[in-house]
């Protein structure tokens, strides 16, 4: 066993010092697997619920998820590869060995996203709404994934001074690698615990995603531009701090990303706002009454102008009939008035007699 401690807060927990949760014979589950399973049934509850919403066809889109959950595995453990090849260049096959540690969370979305919208598009789904709701499960999925690396007791930052500093046996003896490597780190010291910095990152911008963006969204792909933009400034600043970060040259590669994503997500959510303007999507039955603009008394709807034009030419079609039975009933006065003159000639002829 090995204990995390959070000196300044009063608070131990002992954690196995390998991560095992608990082993069935020779298979073991490690707490950081079952972490991400939650978070992947729960992402997966929320996303059904969001499909009905947006009406996206469950059979075709929980193919997409399926697709979606691969892709995502191997894209984060190639991207962990790719820039960790010193790691694994002497022995390939230890590329494998995932239930090592080694994945990357920006490789997990990219290939996520990537498998699932390929097989999301093949299905003539809306690749959008797909994505604005996968969004929304990353969130989930990396707020609890997190907790994984806290059982592992990585993805930790540099030393710090905060009551919510911590630190283990295993911690204090990557420090002092890290420092015997020339790092200005000191094993002594608690760490910042940027796992929970970015869990909780996670669950808040669920929560305002959620209520301010997913319920109420004006343009397809709102969400997914809201996560970027939400995601990526929480990831720069906590990457900022990591002691583990993967480089490139003298640059952390996940702070180039957060910063490409975060002006990607501006951009492209600029400009579905002012395309929104002119091409609104359906608002859900129950709000689209509070999100329809007023009419002042003089508009007339479409609808409305129709129904009148309707209602006129009915009333023209009764004008007709009643003049056709006008010009019937002249008619049939006609021979009334030659038989009242027969019998007037009649009477005449009587009388001469």
């Amino acid at each position: 066993m090995d204990t995390i401690i959070f000196e300044g807060l009063g608070i131990s927990v002992d954690v196995p010092a390998d991560g095992v949760l608990f082993s069935i014979g020779s298979l073991s589950v490690r707490w950081y697997a079952f972490m991400i399973a939650i978070g992947m049934i729960l992402a997966a509850v929320y996303g059904f619920r969001m499909m009905k919403r947006y009406k996206v066809n469950e059979d075709k889109f929980l193919n997409a998820i399926i697709g979606g959950v691969i892709g995502g595995i191997l894209g984060a453990r190639l991207y962990y590869v790719a820039f960790s090849w010193e790691t694994y260049k002497d022995n390939p096959i230890s590329i494998l060995y995932i239930w090592e540690g080694g994945l990357a969370i920006y490789g997990g979305i990219i290939g996520a996203l990537l498998v699932g919208g390929i097989i999301a598009a093949l299905q003539k789904l809306c690749v959008k709404d797909c994505f604005d709701i996968a969004s929304m499960g990353f969130l989930i999925g990396q707020c609890l994934g997190r907790w994984g690396n806290f059982f592992n007791r990585e993805a930790f930052g540099g030393n710090t001074t905060l009551p919510w500093g911590m630190t283990s046996n295993k911690i204090q003896n990557e420090l002092l690698a890290l420092k015997l490597s020339g790092a200005d780190v000191d094993p002594a010291l608690p760490v910042h615990p940027t796992f929970l910095y970015e869990s909780l990152w996670c669950l808040l911008g669920f929560v305002l995603l959620h209520f301010l963006i997913a319920k109420r969204r004006v343009f397809k792909g709102q969400v997914i531009l809201s996560y970027c933009i939400w995601y990526g400034v929480g990831r720069f600043v906590f990457e900022g701090l990591r002691t583990d970060s993967l480089m490139i040259g003298t640059f952390r590669v996940s702070q180039l990303l957060s910063l490409a994503l975060v002006i990607f997500g501006i951009v492209f959510y600029i400009v579905g706002l002012a395309r929104s303007k002119n091409h609104p999507i359906e608002q859900p039955a129950g709000e689209a009454i509070a999100t329809a603009p007023v009419e002042s008394p003089e508009e007339v709807k479409p609808e409305e102008a129709e129904t009148e034009t309707v209602e006129e030419v009915k009333v023209e079609e009764v004008t007709e009939t009643e003049a056709v039975e006008e010009v019937k009933t002249e008619e049939t006065s006609e021979p009334e008035a030659v038989e009242e003159v027969k019998t007037e000639e009649g009477t005449t002829t009587e009388e001469a007699e």
